[in-house]
Order: structure tokens, then C-alpha cells, then sequence
């Protein structure tokens, strides 16, 4: 059996060899499932389901393997039934124990290790049977082999009685493979049941990944049937998820290539949609977040299209247009099929390839044969750059929407009740719904630009709850604040001398009311920010300071991968302003005397999406973005993927400070 060893509190009195706990056998499993599961949430419980189907792939990919089941039962358990070789149940040479038993209850051990039984296989680490069987309630394994028929039960890991065997019950002996019924122990997941709907489409998947391979599931608590085999490989698989949506070309690009070492095919399609769809596998498993092979068909896309348009004068040379990666990603579609010896993955739950040397073995190979396609078939690639440059010239006009300087002579309108109803269920967990909001250091660097009299009068512009207000209590005689948020108003009113309930785009104060406006994090949220930076010049008094802080991006690479993640969190943002966008804004609107700091802010992504008005589907689209960010984001963009999945972001905030021109300082 294998140990693992965990250390006790640190802070306990006394630390000695007696403060070693030693966890044998599946225990650790148990104790911290997550980190062979990912999570104990439906995720995890699914993800137990997975770990059978890749058995009988692997079974599939040696060419043992023809068809493939699942049966959800009434009772709650879940039957996986193949008809592979069956795992081997005769006495393993160093336990003396049945195999079969010893699979099911030894972590690291399995027959995917010396790549003698399985050449390209998913199960790599040894543990996706023993996980199974240590968070089930209840196992049942049946096998047939060689004509005899053996089962066993567990109960939590442990045998409840040795293997039994007996002659099979076909007249012909003939009947072979390997059935698991399982029932998840509702000690472990407290919530949650199996979806049918989740099994069929990883099912589905399965089919398609290998032709000719048969798989079935049946739910029996609806009466559900599905049955899936086909016979065109990553095409059909990419026509079948673009039945329903408008392309950009006809037929799919596909792209195969192999050594011995490694081998992909490839199918990719652009559409009119604006998300990019790429499913990932490598040697027959999902990688939900990509990886290495993911990378080189992003690279290698990048480099053709911006080599063809640039080599046929498509670009506008005279503004220095150029094609980023982002924008030739919009609308793509993709299925790629990987299949390779030892492929090494972030983890046992295998969602993303950490294989380096693939993605250049598949950036060199889809250069070379879409670089050919491109220059034989000028319609395709017309079409193809023609979208690429479609997106790239729309997210720049979208970017200078609205920067004229007769901005008071267009037409505004505005739902506030929109705003009101947001931020008044916001603000029932304002400070824990983000780091930023109450970041010491932040707050500090606003108030230290602070230079007016110590009896100035001061206004917070969309206060919320008046943290950045506050922070400038001691610098100022008098610190009024106005949200449009009645219960930002209420929150406001504990920290700031006096709170108004209104609009920025129609303060109601006069004219050189206040010596100092501060505002922060709200300009890319309202359309038309001039309007507002109007106000707020209206009611400074001549020689006034205006302080602001505004998140912003780090390059033009990663400025439309923040606007996508921002908008999916924020449905209210109008803009994602660059440095040199934002700085012209406020100058524009008659600023001077700008003077500009920059601070980085870690930011966890997770607490950060966990609000109300971000959807679960938004949610799950966000930890793709970053999951699947280009290279020419991650290398301007510092942000990290933790081992359990957590997201870290570090945000670079600018800080400005701006005088209204005129008057005594």
C-alpha cells in the first residue's frame, strides 16, 4: 500500500516524530479529494464518471475496445461498462493480491506506467480507479475474462469480501470487458447528482474522437437513450458543432501530422460569432484549459494571416495596423485531436498539457500546410483575412467611439434605474466582493497626491461606500459625497461628513463649489465619460485639484482580452481606456498639470466574479480567458493559474492628479 504522509498543526506545543500522521492506503483521498479531483462540487462528481470513460478509451485507442456504456441508476449510482480486455484479476507478483484489487485500492498503480500495454494512454498517474473507489459509498467491479466471470465489492476503498469468480454467463464463454457500478458517498459530496446531459456530451466526444467506436447511455430515472458512433473523425465532429452557425467559409480547414513521437489532426472553421471555440484532447481526454498544443495552432494561425496580409498590402501602413492575435481568434472554431507518448499535465484532473515540445511539433505543422492552403485558394484566405481584419478594425472604431469634443450637443440616454438596482445589491457585500475596494496602499496613493488647503471642501464623485472619501478625511475641512444608489448613500453617510443622492452627469451643486473632486473606477462604466468630466470641471473652483484612479491595460495586447473579461463581469462598462487614451480624455476635458502613478494590485479573479451580475456562464467564460490567454497577452499581462485552479490578476492602476486652470493654489 502507499502512504502518504501529512504534517500536523505547527501550532501545537510539542513537534516530534509523534506529530507525524501517517495516511495509509486511500485515506489521503478521502481526507483531501480535491486534489485528485479537482473539487468535491458536480465538477468532481463527474469527473469520478470521466476517469472510467478514459479507462475504456485507452482500451479503444490500443484497438481492444469497441463499445462503451453508461447506465445512470435510479438509486443514484452509475454503471461504466466496457468491452476492453477486462483488468487482469490474477495474483500481482509483489502484493499476492488479485490485480483488479490491487488497481482498486493502491494509489499509483495501473498498467499505463511502462507504456508496454498502453502506448498513448490518459491514465498516467495510477490513480483514476483507486480515486473512484475511495470516494464511493459503494463499488461493485465486474470483469470477464477467458471465459469466467469475477467480481468484488468495496465499501469507501476497503474490500468488503475477496474476488470471487465463476464461469461466465454467455453459452460461449466469449463475453469479456469490465463493468464498475459505483455509488459517489454523500459523505464527500453533499450536493448534487449526475447529469445526463454532461455524461452525453463527453460521450459524444468520445465517438467522435474515435470512429467507428460505439458508446451508449441511458438514464433510467427519465428513460433517456443515447447512442452515438461516427466515422469522420475531428471534421465531422466540427461540421456537427457548426450545424447551426453562420461560417466565413464553406469547409473546414483540416490539418494532420505525426512522427513517432507524437500525432495530431486538426479541424478549424471561422464563423460570424464573436467567442473563439476550441476543444482540446490529447490522447483522447478533454483539456478544458488548453495548454501546449492549444498554443501552437494560435501562434501559427497569428503568423499566416498576418504574413499573408501583410505580403498583399491588406494593411493600412500608414496608421501602422497590424492583426493581433485576439482579433484573429474572434469567431474561430477548432477541434484538435492530440495523441502522444507520456504527455505530462497540470495535474491527475489533466485540464491543461504541459508538453512544451508539442506546441512547436504543432505550430511548425499547421504553418506549413495552412501557409500552402492560404496561397492555392485566394477565396479562402480573402475570407479568412478579410474577418480578421474585420475584427481588428472594429475593436479600434468601438475604442474611439465617442471621442469628439462636441460631446454636449449629442443625445444622452441613460437607464439610472439600471445603475440603481445593480449597485443597491451590491452593496449588501461591498468590501468583500473584490481586494481593490479597501487595499490600504491604494487608497493611501490617492490621498498622498492630495495638495490643497487644509480647510478645502471636497466631493466624491459615485462615492459607493465612500472608502476613498474617507481617505482623505484628515486633509480636508469638509467631505461630501454623491452616489445615485440609495443604499450607497446610506453606506457613504458613515464614513463622509454629508452624502447626496444624484448624478454625475447633473451634479447638483454650483459652480466652483468644491476644491478637490476625487472619483475612482467609475469613467469606464458610464457612456460618454465627457459629460461627466464636464461636471466635475463645472463645479471645481479655478485652481482645483481632481484626482482619480482608473484600472487600466498594459499593452495593446492584452487591452481587448481585459475589455472581453471586464464586460462578461461588468455588463455595464462602455470602454476598457488605455494609459494614453484615458490621459487624453482628461485633458481634453480642460485638465491641466496632469501628473500620473502607477501601482500593481494582485486581485483574486474568483472573489472578484462571485457577484450577482455576473452569470454563471460569464463566470465559466472568464476562467477560460484566462485559462486560454495568447501568448502576446501572458507576456505583457502578469496574472497566475494557481494548482487548484484559483485565478490571480495583477491589475495596474494609474492614479492621476489635474488642475482646473486659473486661480490661487
Amino acid at each position: 500500500m502507499t502512504d502518504e504522509l501529512l504534517v500536523a498543526d505547527a501550532r501545537t506545543e510539542r513537534y516530534d516524530a509523534s506529530s507525524i500522521v501517517v495516511f495509509s492506503g486511500l485515506e489521503a483521498v478521502r481526507r483531501t479529494p480535491s486534489m485528485y479531483i479537482g473539487s468535491t462540487d458536480t465538477d468532481g462528481l463527474h469527473h469520478l464518471v470521466f476517469e472510467l470513460l478514459d479507462n475504456a478509451v485507452d482500451e479503444a485507442e490500443a484497438g481492444h475496445c469497441r463499445e462503451l456504456s453508461v447506465v445512470i441508476r435510479q438509486d443514484g449510482s452509475c454503471l461504466v461498462a466496457d468491452d476492453g480486455r477486462g483488468i487482469p484479476v490474477d495474483p500481482h507478483p509483489e502484493t499476492g493480491r488479485p490485480a483488479a484489487e490491487v488497481v482498486l485500492t493502491t494509489l499509483h498503480a495501473g498498467g499505463k506506467f511502462t507504456g508496454n500495454t498502453y502506448s498513448r494512454s490518459a491514465g498516467l498517474h495510477g490513480v483514476g480507479l483507486s480515486c473512484v473507489n475511495a470516494l464511493s459509498e459503494s463499488l461493485r467491479l465486474d470483469v470477464w475474462r477467458d471465459g469466467s466471470h469475477h467480481w468484488q465489492e468495496f465499501c469507501r476503498g476497503e474490500p468488503k469480501a475477496d474476488l470471487t469468480s465463476g464461469q461466465a454467463d454467455d453459452a460461449a464463454g466469449e463475453r469479456r470487458g469490465t463493468t464498475i457500478t459505483f455509488r459517489p458517498d454523500p459523505l464527500i459530496f453533499r450536493t448534487g447528482e449526475f447529469s445526463a446531459a454532461t455524461i452525453s456530451t463527453r460521450l459524444e466526444e468520445v465517438a467522435f474522437l474515435h470512429p467507428g467506436f460505439t458508446t451508449r447511455l441511458t438514464d433510467e430515472r427519465t428513460g433517456r437513450h443515447d447512442e452515438f458512433r461516427f466515422t469522420g473523425g475531428v471534421r465531422a465532429f466540427l461540421e456537427h458543432h457548426n450545424r447551426d452557425t453562420v461560417t466565413v467559409h464553406e469547409e473546414p480547414v483540416v490539418v494532420t501530422a505525426g512522427t513517432d513521437d507524437a500525432a495530431f489532426d486538426l479541424a478549424f472553421q471561422w464563423t460570424e460569432r464573436y467567442t473563439e471555440e476550441i476543444r482540446a484532447f490529447v490522447n483522447g481526454v478533454r483539456t478544458e484549459q488548453g495548454g501546449a498544443h492549444v498554443e501552437g495552432l494560435r501562434t501559427a494561425l497569428a503568423a499566416v494571416i498576418n504574413r499573408y496580409a501583410a505580403e498583399r498590402g491588406m494593411l493600412d501602413a500608414r496608421i501602422g495596423e497590424r492583426i493581433t492575435t485576439v482579433d484573429i481568434l474572434e469567431g474561430l472554431t477548432a477541434i484538435v485531436s492530440l495523441r502522444m507518448d507520456t504527455p505530462r499535465f497540470d495535474g491527475q484532473t489533466k485540464r491543461r498539457l504541459q508538453s512544451p515540445e508539442v506546441g512547436r511539433f504543432v505550430q511548425d505543422a499547421v504553418e506549413r500546410e495552412f501557409s500552402a492552403l492560404m496561397a492555392a485558394d485566394e477565396g479562402l484566405a480573402g475570407r479568412v483575412v478579410a474577418r480578421a481584419l474585420d475584427a481588428t478594425r472594429a475593436r479600434i472604431a468601438a475604442r474611439m467611439a465617442g471621442r469628439t469634443a462636441r460631446f454636449q450637443k449629442r443625445e444622452l440616454s441613460i437607464d439610472y434605474a439600471v445603475y440603481q438596482r445593480q449597485f443597491g445589491t451590491r452593496s449588501r457585500n461591498w468590501h468583500e466582493s473584490c481586494s481593490w475596494l479597501t487595499d490600504e496602499e491604494l487608497l493611501a496613493r490617492h490621498a498622498a497626491l492630495c495638495a490643497v488647503p487644509r480647510d478645502a471642501r471636497m466631493l466624491d464623485v459615485c462615492c459607493g461606500s465612500g472608502v476613498v472619501g474617507a481617505s482623505f478625511k484628515d486633509k480636508v475641512g469638509e467631505s461630501i459625497g454623491l452616489d445615485l444608489t440609495p443604499e450607497m448613500v446610506e453606506l457613504a453617510s458613515t464614513r463622509l461628513d454629508r452624502v447626496d443622492q444624484g448624478t454625475v452627469y447633473d451634479l447638483p451643486y454650483p459652480e466652483a463649489s468644491f476644491d478637490l473632486v476625487v472619483t475612482r473606477e467609475v469613467l469606464h462604466l458610464l457612456p460618454q465619460p465627457e459629460r461627466p468630466l464636464s461636471e466635475i470641471f463645472r463645479v471645481l473652483r479655478p485652481g482645483g485639484q481632481f484626482i482619480v484612479g482608473q484600472i487600466v491595460p498594459y499593452a495593446d495586447e492584452d487591452a481587448y482580452w481585459m475589455y472581453r473579461i471586464f464586460k462578461k463581469k461588468q455588463p455595464l462598462l462602455h470602454q476598457m481606456f488605455s494609459e494614453p487614451e484615458f490621459r487624453q480624455l482628461l485633458l481634453g476635458a480642460g485638465f491641466t498639470d496632469l501628473v500620473a502613478e502607477e501601482y500593481r494590485l494582485w486581485e483574486s479573479i474568483d472573489l472578484w466574479i462571485d457577484t450577482h451580475e455576473t452569470t454563471p456562464a460569464a463566470r465559466r467564460e472568464i476562467q477560460r480567458l484566462y485559462h486560454q490567454a495568447p501568448k502576446e497577452v501572458r507576456d505583457v499581462h502578469p496574472f497566475e493559474v494557481q494548482a487548484d485552479g484559483s485565478i490571480r490578476d495583477q491589475w495596474r492602476w494609474c492614479v492621476y492628479s489635474l488642475r482646473k486652470p486659473g486661480g490661487a493654489r
